[in-house]
């Protein structure tokens, strides 16, 4: 297998656990990512998450609000250079967030690092979409 067709892989692992993520279930988060504190995350919800244990945290609040989501990767361009890769594509789908439906499409870039001959996520970055960063703030209202 080329490492293209490896990292196409890892994506494809990194957006089953994001359709999870979208369906309530984090958990699968974990095996997608590298553990360091390199790590980084920039959300459609807004800001930046440094470190795996705050990416974690960060997918496990989506996914308490999160049902009914189904999001997939369109226009997929990978570029691998040793052991280190980036892609680029469109992010589009649905999800519920508490009682408010959210369109999901933005554009996305994530990067992969080869560590032990496994691909595992290092960043992920997606357009800021004010109108999910809305919900989750009504959400937060709701309960205050």
């Amino acid at each position: 297998m080329s490492a293209q067709d490896e990292v196409r892989k890892a994506s494809e692992d990194f957006y089953s656990a994001l359709n999870r993520m979208a369906n309530g279930d984090a958990s699968a988060m974990t095996n997608s990512w590298a553990h360091g504190e390199e790590v980084t995350a920039m959300h459609p919800i807004g800001g930046r998450q440094v470190g795996w244990e705050a990416i974690k945290e960060s997918f496990e609040l989506v996914a308490e609000l999160a049902s009914g989501g189904k999001i997939e990767l369109l226009d997929q361009r990978v570029r691998v250079v040793g052991d280190v890769a980036y892609e680029v594509g469109v992010e589009r789908g649905e999800m519920a967030m508490g009682t408010h439906q959210a369109n999901i499409d933005h554009r996305v870039t994530n990067l992969y690092q080869r560590d032990t001959g496994t691909w595992k996520m290092i960043h992920h970055h997606a357009d800021l979409a004010t109108d999910m960063l809305e919900i989750v703030r009504r959400l937060q209202a709701e309960q205050s």
